[in-house]
């Protein structure tokens, strides 16, 4: 028998639900590796060839790999929608998230988490706003950049201090690693939710002198293997604390690579050309899919996704369910027993993942998948079936941006993953059904 804790009776006491205080010993501590515009096919587990990434791909192994796995288009609306469980157009439409959203980092700052955010914000707007920083959205720590590196310069904030502003794009994975590690050195008994958002992979990027030209294929995937040695030197952090059995860590993408505004990105990088051998490329890949960075094809929205929690989630497996960026929010307060701090004037768009992960059932939680960019909806996905909606207004005029035929488009993505093939009018009732979804999103 579990004899409760004070704080337990005194919850009972006050009439409040004991799930609200479940035992540190039962609840799991967060870890997010949020990559910034890395790929579907970018790492040795999805089919890479170019970078190795070992680190990652034992991550797969130990844990569940998804093949399914949405974030959104874009840098700042991804980061949102990843903290408030709310598609972007809901939460201020861009890089800048309504002060009062009520994030996860909240949630379980509220039910007793230490919370701790290390890297690239990108939600106030890229600069220092006193209600939209990390610390006023449930992150007692921040230490990181406001915004992103398109300039080849970040300037660090720790907390609410500005500190310096730095050119060094080759030594940001290292440093937030360094000071993620911090953060994980500081534990007490209480759980814990980090959240580490790199700025590699997303233009300029650089690799240390140590792995630059090392893997002959040029400096994304010399970046890549860096930043991948780093993501372990983390891992083995949490295994030599003893943190790794109870620790949930969620690695994934913002968006897919950003290989459709290739003139600008080169410029972006053209410093490095000199000195990297192989493709002078500065962005990854979609692998098999369509489309790319701030596009509704899945390889604008489509990235990789590994989760493990040891004993808890499966490991070694591969699931294509689908699940999205959205859905951490309900499934990681359902695991810490914080439920009932889930909004409910406000339409929350994630699911509860957790029977999913927890091999508590085999029916896919998340049956439909929306697809926004700037606030247009432009595509509906349920179960292998994806329509792309006609005359879409919302497109962007990148040089290699895809356009598709601005008619209705549907594909079957369990037979027909790179959306080559259009079968809308060989299903018209397939149309009917997805157009009808589409017009009723709450």
């Amino acid at each position: 028998m579990i004899r409760p804790t004070f704080l337990a009776l005194f919850f009972l006491a006050a009439g409040l639900p004991l799930s609200l205080v479940a035992k540190d010993t039962e609840r799991p501590n967060f870890v997010i590796i949020f990559l910034d515009d890395v790929g579907y096919g970018d790492f040795g587990c999805y089919g890479n060839k170019d970078a190795r990434t070992p680190n990652i791909d034992r991550l797969a192994k130990q844990g569940t790999r998804f093949t399914s796995f949405y974030a959104q288009t874009v840098c700042g609306p991804s980061r949102g929608a990843l903290m408030t469980g709310r598609q972007p157009h809901r939460i201020g439409g861009g890089w800048k998230t309504n002060a009062d959203e009520v994030t996860i980092a909240e949630i379980l700052q509220a039910s007793g988490y230490r919370t701790g955010c290390v890297g690239k914000w990108d939600m106030s707007q890229r600069r220092y706003q006193e209600d939209l920083v990390p610390n006023a959205q449930g992150f007692e720590s921040y230490f990181g950049p406001l915004g992103a590196n398109d300039g080849n310069k970040v300037t660090l904030h720790e907390n609410r201090r500005k500190l310096e502003t730095t050119d060094d794009m080759a030594g940001l994975s290292r440093l937030y690693t360094d000071k993620a590690i911090e953060f994980l050195g500081k534990q007490g008994e209480a759980p814990f939710f980090l959240y580490l958002a790199h700025t590699m992979m997303h233009v300029v990027i650089d690799a240390s002198p140590e792995f630059r030209d090392r893997t002959g294929h040029g400096i994304y995937a010399d970046t890549l293997e860096e930043l991948d040695h780093e993501i372990g030197r983390l891992l083995d952090a949490l295994k030599k604390q003893g943190l790794a059995e109870n620790t949930l860590v969620l690695l994934t993408s913002d968006n897919g690579p950003w290989s459709n505004d290739v003139g600008r990105q080169r410029k972006k990088n053209g410093k490095f050309v000199e000195w990297t051998k192989g493709p002078k490329t500065p962005w990854g890949t979609s692998g098999p899919l369509r489309g790319a960075k701030g596009s509704t094809w899945e390889g604008g929205m489509r990235v990789p996704g590994i989760i493990r929690w040891p004993d808890k989630v499966a490991a070694g497996k591969e699931s294509d369910a689908i699940f999205s960026t959205l859905d951490v929010l309900p499934t990681f307060a359902r695991l810490a027993g914080a439920e009932s701090r889930i909004p409910t004037d406000r339409v929350i768009d994630g699911v509860n993942q957790v029977p999913l992960l927890l091999g508590k059932s085999e029916s896919d939680p998340r049956e439909i998948l929306y697809y926004h960019d700037d606030g247009e909806l432009q595509a509906v996905r349920k179960g292998p079936w994806k329509l792309r909606l006609p005359g879409l207004k919302k497109l962007r005029n990148w040089p290699e941006f895809d356009r598709g035929t601005q008619q209705a488009e549907l594909y079957h993505l369990g037979r027909d993953l790179g959306e080559t093939t259009n079968l809308a009018d060989k299903e018209p009732e397939v149309v009917r059904e997805l157009t009808r979804l589409a017009a009723e999103e709450p």
